[in-house]
């Protein structure tokens, strides 16, 4: 199962389709979370275009699952967030949730932002849209 982060989702929505279908070809299964739904949500709302914008966010999102939180990303979201404060290298929640949600469901998360997750242990990531 491949887990699309926001900005992999904002790069095929804005023109990347054949980075989608490509890989559509190749792997069994792919999602989104609940998180990256709202963060383009927030992001077609905010824009120039809001109605265009959440329409063409909503025809996306409807062609692939959006996974919801559920009892086994909400633990691992509290027991990474308490291991990072630990170490004081905090993540924000949006990505830390998103981070819980692939790794809850033995996901990888197809993104861009490796800054943001190199600092969960276990997560696997990969970027589809690097040239």
């Amino acid at each position: 199962m491949k887990l699309l982060d926001s900005d992999t989702c904002i790069g095929i929505l804005r023109g990347r389709v054949e980075v989608l279908q490509r890989r559509a070809a190749e792997t069994d299964e792919i999602v989104t979370s609940w998180v990256s739904a709202s963060e383009l949500f927030f992001g077609a709302a905010k824009s120039a275009h809001p109605e265009a914008n959440s329409a063409l966010v909503v025809r996306f999102l409807n062609t692939l699952p959006v996974l919801g939180p559920d009892l086994a990303s909400a633990r691992l979201f509290g027991e990474l967030k308490a291991r990072l404060a630990h170490s004081g290298r905090l993540v924000a929640d949006a990505d830390l949730f998103i981070a819980a949600i692939s790794l809850s469901r033995g996901a990888t998360l197809v993104t861009g932002n490796r800054k943001h997750y190199d600092r969960i242990p276990g997560l696997a990531l990969e970027n589809w849209l690097r040239a």
